[in-house]
């Protein structure tokens, strides 16, 4: 079984989403990102030993071969992948950088308005785009900080 299917599996199975898998270049560590939609205050120390512990068993059972696993939230910052974390924030600002230019633009920074057709709509500081999902390179929220 391939590796992100089966993590993605064991995650989802505890009632998380996972966010993003990275591996080293090696494969030496293994860094998930899991999520929680509906809990508030977001992942704690828990819910990380809960999937590291649960994780651990079901890849050695699989002989899948690292010597470090690493699970955590993912952060204010979240990356965004998928067309359904495009619409779950929807209405919030993200930096976005595309694999092929537009128009000899990579970078942009803008408010998510939705996706619609395989594309992206955000506004951004010259009017609103649309760009192609398969386009993007990495996209990442902008975290905020209310001043109180």
């Amino acid at each position: 079984m391939d590796l992100h299917k089966l993590v993605d599996k064991t995650v989802t199975g505890l009632g998380f989403e996972l966010v993003d898998v990275e591996q080293s270049p090696r494969g030496r560590v293994l860094r998930l990102f899991i999520d929680k939609r509906d809990k508030p205050g977001g992942i704690d120390i828990e819910d990380c030993t809960l999937v590291s512990n649960q994780l651990s068993r079901v890849l050695a059972v699989e002989n899948v071969d690292y010597e470090r696993l690493e699970v955590s939230s993912p952060g204010l910052d979240r990356v965004l992948k998928k067309p359904e974390d495009f619409e779950r924030f929807c209405g919030s600002e993200i930096n976005l950088r595309l694999r092929l230019p537009i128009s000899g633009r990579r970078n942009f920074n803008g408010v998510v308005l939705g996706v619609q057709d395989g594309k992206l709509r955000l506004t951004i500081d010259t009017g609103e785009v649309a760009l192609d999902l398969g386009n993007i390179d990495k996209a990442r929220l902008v975290p905020r900080f209310d001043k109180k």
